[in-house]
This record gives structure tokens, sequence and C-alpha cells, in this order.
């Protein structure tokens, strides 16, 4: 066999998208140029890896068996290259992290001298939902989740950053018991807030959406109100597009955090990363958040 990492690496995207049209895109290819890899790293087996049932690519079950061997394939052409950068006099390797949707607020500041320090060190940040970060979690597809909520049925470690306070937010200062409810959709960690605060009046009209910015462009638009987390809409407080809502009950309060598998032993960027928040958070803390820790909300 005379296969390429590129095409190790074209195939594993092509499994990932189940699409030639979109791991091309992710690849930054154009589809026919992916496709001609494609077919060239197919053709050094004498089984398929894919077929095309009606108009749909998939996967056959020798296909994903490959797949499973060539990420391990890249994984080790990784290391080589990161070895090859360590003995250069640099720090190297790779630094992986998903955060849940609102932590996009908080994880560039816990990132950004870190990966000055480090310029040999590659980074991938995932930003999604929160049933998405701990299925990338259990599955080791990432070193650390940032999370406000720590899951129950997941035996991890924790490095504890700052608090997560909820608010009930509308565009109005007057309260509106009539108002429709915005909630995010099931997995979120906002959505298990406002289902448990809200539990008793299910009589409200409920609108669902399925990111935070939605559900804050939303609010500011007048479509209804909804528990928000107070580190995503400082500019907007400032600006009198959102106003707090005084509620009984409310503030929820949980806690950011970086978590990470107990069972898996870290690599040495994501020890070296650790090891820089837990000696800098504090600094981090009160140098780009302190209006959030110092805020007073309205009574």
């Amino acid at each position: 066999m005379n296969y390429t990492l590129h095409q190790l690496q074209i195939f594993t995207e092509v499994v990932d998208k189940q699409s030639i049209t979109k791991a091309a895109e992710a690849m930054h290819m154009t589809q026919p140029a992916l496709s001609i890899q494609l077919k060239n790293f197919q053709n050094q087996f004498d089984l398929p890896l894919t077929q095309v049932v009606g108009r749909r690519l998939q996967i056959t079950e020798f296909g994903y068996s490959i797949a499973e061997l060539a990420e391990s394939v890249l994984k080790e052409a990784d290391q080589i290259k990161y070895k090859t950068n360590q003995f250069k006099g640099l720090q190297a390797g790779r630094l992986r992290i998903s955060s849940a949707s609102t932590g996009k607020y908080v994880i560039p500041y816990l990132l950004t001298e870190f990966m000055h320090e480090h310029p040999g060190i590659d980074l991938y940040l995932d930003v999604t939902n929160k049933t998405q970060v701990m299925n990338s979690l259990r599955n080791s597809e990432i070193d650390f989740a940032l999370v406000s909520v720590v899951p129950e049925d997941t035996d991890v470690m924790e490095e504890p950053l700052l608090d997560n306070e909820l608010f009930l937010m509308s565009n109005s200062p007057k309260r509106d018991k009539k108002s429709q409810l915005i909630f995010r959709e099931p997995g979120s960690a906002t959505r298990k807030a406002m289902d448990a605060h809200f539990s008793s009046t299910k009589e409200r009209k409920r609108i669902e959406l399925t990111s935070n910015e939605a559900v804050k462009q939303a609010v500011i638009a007048g479509l209804g109100q909804s528990i928000l987390p107070l580190i995503g809409v400082k500019n907007q407080i400032e600006n009198g597009d959102i106003h707090i809502i005084p509620v009984k009950g409310l503030p929820i309060v949980t806690k950011w955090r970086l978590i990470w598998l107990k069972n898996v032993k870290l690599s040495p960027v994501a020890q070296a990363f650790i090891d820089h928040i837990r000696e800098e958070k504090e600094a981090i803390v009160e140098r780009h958040f302190h209006w959030f820790t110092h805020f007073t909300p309205p009574k």
C-alpha cells in the first residue's frame, strides 16, 4: 500500500462529515480534487470503504474500521511533528478543549497568555451545547471541557474558575408575567435551569431557540423573556438593551470550571495548561471579569 497522510486526513474527514461536499469545504478543497484523492485511497483496498445508497454516501463497516486506524496513524504523525518541535527547544503539542456555548465569554481569556507563551502548540476549540461537550469528553476527543455544571454520570477532575449567575432578563425594566418564555434547546445547562425555575408555570407560551446568542437577540427584540447568564450581556445591560428583572429564587448561581476525565493521564501540553490556570486564574478573573464579579443586580 502507498497511501499518504493527506489521503488519511481526507478519508477521516469524509467519515466524520458523512459527505464529500462537506468534507471538501472543511478541508478547503474543491469537491473534484477531494474525490480524486478519495478514489486513489479506495483503490488500495479490495473491499469498498464507502457506498452510495439512493443519493446518500454511506460508510461501510470495513470503512469505519479503516477510519479508526487512520485516526491512530494521524495522531502518531502529529506526535512526530511535536517531538521535532520539542527538540528545537519549543514546547509543542495539541491542546483540545470543548466549551458549553456560553463559555465562549470565558474561554478565550483563559487561553490567551498560555498560547502566546507557547507558540508551538496547536489549539482545537469547539463551542457547542453541553450534551455535545460531554460526549466529546467521554470519547476522549478533547483534553478539557468548560462547563458550569459538573456531570453526575462521569468521573471527572475539576478546576473551579468563577461563578456563573443567571438572571431573568427582558428588553423592558418592567416585569410582564404574561410575556412568552424563551428557552434553550434540551441538553443545555441554561435550559435545565429554566425548566427547574418555571416548572410551575407551564401554561405560559414557550419559544425554543438553539443558541444563547439567538436567545439574547430575541430578548432584545422583545420576543419574550429568558433566563440568561450575566457574563454574556455586559454591553447590552450597559446600553439599556436588556434589563434584569428581580425575581424570587434568582439569580441561579453555578460555577464555570474546567473538567477532565479522572482516569486519563493528561498530555504534557494539557498538564502545562492546567498548571498555568491554577497559577494565573485569580489574576485572569480580576483582569478580565472585574465588572462581573463586582456586579450588583437591581432589587
